[in-house]
């Protein structure tokens, strides 16, 4: 799918060639992932693309909402803590 053979794609799961940046590209295009997906464990992946949304939600609020929700962040913290 990528231009690449067989041999030269199994290399590269095994660690016995370089990727390059142009495969790496290619190979997310063809799977429809970004690159971060094919470069760090999925928990990481999930976990930028929630602290993405929160932040988008907090570029929408006023800095007396931001105030209150880290508060409230704060407080979960805690309470997720004490429990897990």
């Amino acid at each position: 799918m990528i231009g690449i053979s067989v041999t030269h794609m199994s290399h590269i799961e095994t660690g016995n060639t370089k990727l390059s940046l142009q495969v790496l590209v290619d190979l997310a295009i063809a799977l429809e992932v970004r690159t971060d997906d094919l470069l760090y464990d999925k928990s990481f992946a999930e976990r930028n693309t929630a602290i993405e949304a929160i932040v988008q939600i907090l570029d929408t609020c006023t800095t007396q909402q931001i105030r209150v929700i880290e508060d409230i962040i704060k407080a979960t913290k805690t309470s997720l803590s004490q429990h897990f």
